[in-house]
């Protein structure tokens, strides 16, 4: 299941804007009467506004950039994005490879003051599973045939054959660990989230900010440093770049390419870049007539220039030619499939049976500005191509309901985050069920071989096959991994984003120099 991510903008907006918006005080650096320090605040700005906080009910990176702070997960990745203990302090796996048994860590408490165990482990797994509850991780846990809890802190899964990603889905902001009495009794995890992580809710106003409270029992060695943060849901990126210049945030998690050089001419920011693993694309619903034809899929890959795109809509990035980021150790290079050639993509959509009456429908998620700006240019390419595309602009919420949930679309513009395991970018896509609507047989045989595979070279060759059926029959226009760039005070450092995952890690920031 892809996790949907929130993209860079290059749209600017009036600074009169920054009169309607009433930003949290940021870091309180200065002392306090009587010579103590004041607590250390931070805050960030947030693309935009989740549309729930309940980590087992959503595919949105929204949510989980919020959550990551509020739940732990039994395992979790390291900056190298290799596996560690968290709620888990130890596991094992058997020799069969259909056992994992996890040591679970003692004196660790939810934010409501109940102790964390292994019933709690079991009824998150559980809740995962259940046909009743209907999440849309679901399938990812259905190796999953037994739940056993051995003692109060030792938690056994049986499989029912081996199963590589699992481990890495257990330490993913979905595998989220609730408390088993709440599990039980239906409470509203969506508003009033109750887990184990280093911050608590204190608030969340709706398109304004979520605050959050530093968690004093959090079961970490090393001691938090922030004792709140403060998360300012500002869509439009011109309105994030003053805010962090006058000081009303911390830290940026996307900057926009023309913001870079007046930042990096501060001495008070520090400004980062590197390349992302999100996969930008245009996707296509191939349910809905000539979009079922290859052709026409392969006209509109012909027709998109993929460099421009990443330059002008998302600042920059590495053209892709399949379902995979360019970074990921399991990438297959094929990039040289669809060059840029309007005059070809016309032929193919002409060989298709296409014509100029079919206008596709092109559904852009408005407050994703880099999305917008990438549909704008995409509509536009494919008008020299010959191809007509009417751009409809959608809220988030209903961009995940309406396109990603039901289908409801020719065209549309996003960019899926990547995974500590490639499965869990892949899984789903065969059958027919994700929102791109392409059975496959052969694609959905090898996405399940190489899930069931272990060792890394033949699961890299199963991948190989996997990403060359995405290039050839191109459900999607694959279009690249853009450029991440972070901002933040030089008053601050220690802030990290989650390999792979794209969410925040607030646990190490501490005041002083980030340089």
């Amino acid at each position: 299941m892809s996790r949907h991510t929130l993209p860079k903008s290059i749209y600017s907006q009036s600074v009169g804007l920054l009169g309607i918006l009433v930003f949290s005080l940021i870091l309180a650096v200065s002392c306090q009467g009587g010579g103590e320090e004041a607590p250390l605040e931070v805050s960030l700005a947030l693309s935009g506004n989740p549309s729930t906080l309940d980590p087992h009910a959503t595919t949105e990176t929204l949510t989980f950039q919020v959550t990551k702070s509020l739940y732990d997960t039994l395992l979790e990745p390291d900056d190298d994005g290799e596996l560690v203990p968290a709620l888990a302090r130890s596991w094992s796996v058997s020799d069969s490879q259909k056992e994992i048994t996890f040591q679970l860590r003692r004196d660790v408490s939810f934010h409501d003051g109940s102790g964390f165990d292994a019933r709690d482990a079991a009824a998150s797994i559980e809740r995962l599973l259940s046909p009743d509850f209907a999440s849309p991780s679901a399938g990812e846990y259905s190796v999953i045939e037994d739940v056993q809890i051995v003692d109060d802190f030792t938690l056994r899964l049986i499989l029912s054959e081996p199963n590589a990603p699992l481990l890495y889905t257990l330490a993913s902001g979905w595998s989220a660990i609730l408390p088993s009495e709440k599990i039980e009794s239906g409470h509203n995890f969506a508003r009033e989230p109750v887990g184990t992580g280093p911050f608590s809710l204190e608030q969340w106003v709706a398109d304004e900010r979520i605050t959050l409270n530093k968690n004093g029992d959090y079961w970490m060695e090393d001691e938090i440093e922030v004792e709140k943060v403060s998360l300012q849901i500002i869509p439009e990126p011109s309105v994030q770049t003053q805010a962090l210049m006058s000081g009303q945030v911390d830290i940026l998690y996307i900057v926009s390419e023309e913001d870079v050089p007046v930042l990096q001419s501060r001495d008070d920011i520090i400004v980062e870049t590197d390349t992302t693993s999100l996969v930008m694309v245009m996707s296509i619903n191939t349910s809905r007539d000539i979009l079922g034809e290859v052709e026409m899929r392969r006209a509109l890959n012909h027709a998109i220039d993929k460099q421009t795109a990443l330059d002008v809509a998302y600042g920059g990035g590495t053209p892709v030619g399949t379902f995979n980021d360019a970074s990921n150790p399991f990438y297959a290079d094929f990039t040289g499939m669809y060059p840029y050639d309007p005059e070809r993509a016309a032929e193919l959509a002409r060989e298709a049976g296409y014509s100029e009456d079919r206008v596709f429908d092109l559904v852009l998620p408005q407050n994703f500005a880099p999305h917008v700006t990438a549909g704008e240019l995409y509509q536009e390419m494919l008008r020299e191509a010959g191809i007509q595309a009417r751009i409809r602009m959608v809220d988030w919420p209903t961009w995940i309901s309406d396109v990603y949930g039901n289908a409801n679309y020719d065209l549309t513009v996003i960019g899926h985050t990547g995974k500590l395991d490639p499965d869990g970018r892949f899984i789903g896509y065969g059958s027919g069920n994700m929102y791109v609507r392409y059975p496959n047989e052969l694609l959905e045989e090898l996405i399940t071989e190489g899930r069931r595979t272990l060792e890394f070279s033949r699961r890299q060759e199963i991948y190989t096959q996997v990403q060359r059926i995405f290039a050839e029959q191109v459900p999607f226009v694959f279009v690249g991994s853009s450029l991440r760039r972070i901002a933040y005070s030089s008053d601050i450092s220690g802030f990290r984003m989650t390999p792979n995952l794209d969410t925040f890690d607030f646990r190490r920031i501490s005041s002083g120099s980030g340089e």
